[in-house]
C-alpha cells in the first residue's frame, strides 16, 4: 500500500464496504458521542467520516487530536446505517473504522477555523492565509482561477494562437500606473522595470512576422489599491494579431469570453449581443466608461426643458458655457420616500442634492409632484416625462453643472436606483464595448495635454488628426465592459513612425525622448511594421465577476493588503546594509 493514502478522501464509495484503506488529510471536524468519535477528514478533494471506539488500538491516540492536525490512518470501510446516510457527500453512504493513526503534522492553536462559515478580519486571514485557502470557498475560488485560465489557453490555441512568453525584467514605459523600480547591480545608478504589460514586446513579436500571439501575462503596477485592483501586480491574457482592424479583434477574442463565462457563469445568462458604444455616449447614458448594462436605466440630457424655466438654480447654470441638466427616470421610484433618499444619497456623495419629479394619480388624473414641478410648470414636466417614457408610479432625477463635477455621482445614483427599485438583473453577465476613446485629456489644473488610454494607439483619421485640437481626437482604443467592470482593454496599435512621434509630441514627449525611450520600436518600425493590434483581459476581475465576489483578494491565492503588504512573508521589507552597498543604494529616511 502507498506510505500516505490509498484513495483520496473524495473516492469511497457503498462499493468499497468492506475493504482495507489508507487516507490521509486534515482533521476537519471531531464529534464525540458518548465515547464514540466521529471524525470528518478532509484533503483537497473531499471529506470522508472516521469513526473510532475503544475497540480501536488507535483510540488513545484518535482522542488526542485536535483541528487540522494533518494524519494518515488505516481502516475499514464500513456502510452507514440506513439514517446516518449523508447525500450531502459523495461519500455520504460510507464510514471508515480507524485501526491505526500517524500524525503527520501536529497543529498549534488555530488563529482562524477552517470549519464553518465563521467570519474574520481580512488582515487575518492574509497574514494566516495558508489556513485561509483550506476553507472550502477559498479552495473553490482557487480551482475555477486554475480551470479558467487553462480553458483560455485551450481557446486561444484552438484560434489558431501560438504563447510567447515577454520579460519581466525590462524598460521603463509610460502606462498609465507607476512603475515598480529594480536597481541594477551591473549598472550603479540604472534601473530596470517589471512590466505594466506586455505592450512593446507584443507590438515587436507582430513586426517579428508572429501573425498570432497570446500569453497569461503577470503585469506590475505600483497603484492604488481597489477592491476590484491589486496594488502590486494582476494577470492577463495579453494576445496580438497582425493585419487586423478593430472589428477583428472584437470577433476573435468575443468567442473566448463569452465561452469562459458560459462554461463557468453557474447558469446565470450570458449575453451573445455585445453592443458598441461610444465614449461620449456611455459617459452621457451611464456616467461611467464601464456600464452594468443589466441596469436597463438610461441617462437622457433634459437640458432643453430647463433653460429660461422658473427653477433658477438650473436656468442659471445653462447660462454657462459647458453645463447641462441631465436626468436619471427611475420607473417603480415615484413616491417622496425613495425620492428623498436618493437626494440624501446625493447629499452623502458630496453634491447640493438631486432634483426630482415623481408622477402620482390623483381623482384619476396623472400629476407631476415634487418641488422642481412647482417650479417648472406642467408643460415642461409633462414634456419630460414623455422624453424619458415615464408614467403614473415613476420618478426621475436631475442633476446639472459641467458633466465632469456631477458625472461619477450620476453614474453611481444609476446603479443605486437600479438595485434599490429591482431592475437590474442579478443573474446575467451583460457586456458591451466601450470605442472611440479621447487619445488625450487635459489635466483640470495646469491644462497640460496627456495620453488618456494607450500611448501606442492609432488616431482615427491618422496624423491629419493630430493636426488639430488634441482634445478632439479619437483613437481606435477599445474596451469591455461586463456588469460594471472593465474586463478587456485594447487598440489598434500605431505602427507608423512619423505618427507615433507626433502622437508623443502632442503630450509633451519631444522626438529625442521617444527615440531614448522606446528605442527598441522606434528602429524596429524603420523596417516594415505590419499593421496590429490587440487587447489584454484582466484574469483576475473575471474570475472575481464567476466567483460571484466584488473582492479581487477573494480569487487571488496570495494577495497583498490595501496597503501593498504581504503580512503573511513580510514584504516590503527593510534591505539589508550589504544590499545596499553592492547596488550602490543609500535610503533616505521618512521625516
Amino acid at each position: 500500500m502507498h506510505a500516505y493514502r490509498s484513495h483520496s478522501c473524495a473516492d469511497l464509495t457503498k462499493s468499497d464496504v468492506g475493504g482495507d484503506v489508507r487516507l490521509a488529510g486534515w482533521v476537519h471536524r471531531i464529534r464525540d458521542h458518548g465515547g464514540v468519535l466521529f471524525i470528518d477528514l478532509r484533503d483537497h478533494y473531499g471529506v470522508t467520516q472516521l469513526i473510532c471506539d475503544p475497540d480501536s488500538p488507535a483510540f488513545a491516540r484518535v482522542e488526542k487530536l485536535r483541528s487540522e492536525f494533518c494524519i494518515r490512518i488505516d481502516g475499514v470501510v464500513k456502510a452507514r446505517a440506513e439514517g446516518l446516510i449523508n447525500a450531502k457527500i459523495p461519500t455520504g453512504e460510507i464510514e471508515v473504522f480507524v485501526r491505526e493513526l500517524e500524525v503527520l503534522g501536529a497543529s498549534n492553536e488555530l488563529p482562524l477555523q477552517v470549519f464553518g462559515d465563521q467570519e474574520y478580519p481580512e488582515e487575518t486571514r492574509l497574514r494566516f492565509r495558508y489556513l485561509d485557502l483550506r476553507r472550502e470557498a477559498m479552495q473553490r475560488n482557487m480551482v475555477l482561477r486554475s480551470d479558467v485560465v487553462a480553458a483560455m489557453r485551450r481557446r486561444m490555441w484552438d484560434r489558431g494562437f501560438r504563447e510567447f512568453q515577454t520579460p519581466i525584467i525590462t524598460a521603463s514605459s509610460p502606462e498609465g500606473a507607476r512603475d515598480f523600480l529594480v536597481p541594477s547591480r551591473l549598472h550603479p545608478g540604472k534601473f530596470y522595470a517589471l512590466p505594466q504589460a506586455p505592450q512593446q514586446f507584443k507590438q515587436l513579436i507582430m513586426v517579428s512576422g508572429f501573425d498570432k500571439y497570446f500569453q497569461i501575462a503577470p503585469c506590475f503596477r505600483d497603484e492604488d489599491p481597489r477592491a476590484d485592483r491589486s496594488p502590486t501586480d494582476f494577470y492577463q491574457l495579453d494576445l496580438e494579431m497582425s493585419f487586423v482592424e478593430q472589428q477583428d479583434v472584437f470577433d476573435t477574442i468575443q468567442p473566448v469570453i463569452q465561452g469562459i463565462f458560459e462554461e463557468f457563469g453557474a447558469g446565470a445568462v450570458v449575453d451573445t449581443d455585445w453592443p458598441q458604444i461610444s465614449y461620449a455616449d456611455s459617459a452621457l447614458w451611464y456616467g461611467t466608461d464601464k456600464p452594468d448594462l443589466r441596469n436597463p436605466i438610461k441617462m437622457q440630457d433634459v437640458s432643453e426643458h430647463f433653460r429660461g424655466s422658473g427653477f433658477a438654480i438650473f436656468a442659471k447654470l445653462l447660462e454657462q458655457d459647458g453645463t447641462e441638466i441631465r436626468a436619471i427616470p427611475a420607473p417603480k421610484g415615484g413616491s417622496r420616500k425613495f425620492c428623498d433618499r436618493m437626494n440624501a444619497f446625493a447629499q452623502k456623495e458630496g453634491l447640493p442634492g438631486m432634483g426630482y419629479i415623481f408622477w402620482r394619480e390623483t381623482d384619476g388624473v396623472m400629476e407631476a409632484a415634487g418641488p422642481l414641478a412647482k417650479n417648472i410648470g406642467p408643460e415642461r414636466t409633462e414634456a419630460i416625462r414623455q422624453q424619458l417614457g415615464l408614467g403614473v408610479g415613476d420618478a426621475a432625477f436631475f442633476l446639472g453643472g459641467k458633466p465632469q463635477a456631477f458625472e461619477r455621482v450620476a453614474g453611481k445614483a444609476r446603479t443605486v436606483i437600479g438595485d434599490e427599485l429591482g431592475l437590474t438583473d442579478q443573474n446575467r453577465f451583460a457586456f458591451a464595448w466601450i470605442v472611440d476613446f479621447p487619445m488625450y485629456e487635459a489635466d483640470e489644473n495646469t491644462g497640460k495635454v496627456d495620453f488618456s488610454h494607450n500611448p501606442f494607439s492609432m488616431p482615427q483619421g491618422g496624423i491629419e488628426a493630430l493636426n488639430g485640437d488634441p482634445l478632439k481626437v479619437l483613437g481606435y482604443q477599445y474596451d469591455l465592459a461586463c456588469n460594471g467592470y472593465e474586463l478587456v482593454s485594447g487598440a489598434i496599435r500605431n505602427h507608423k513612425l512619423d505618427i507615433m512621434i507626433k502622437a508623443f509630441e502632442l503630450a509633451g514627449y519631444g522626438e529625442d525622448e521617444v527615440r531614448k525611450r522606446f528605442g527598441g520600436m522606434v528602429n524596429a518600425f524603420q523596417y516594415g511594421a505590419p499593421p496590429h493590434g490587440g487587447c489584454a483581459a484582466g484574469i483576475d476581475r473575471i474570475v472575481m465577476l464567476l466567483a460571484g465576489t466584488s473582492n479581487i483578494r477573494e480569487v487571488i491565492m496570495f494577495p497583498m493588503n490595501q496597503r501593498a503588504e504581504d503580512l503573511m512573508m513580510n514584504a516590503p521589507s527593510d534591505p539589508t546594509s550589504d544590499q545596499l552597498m553592492e547596488l550602490g543604494l543609500r535610503v533616505i529616511p521618512q521625516e
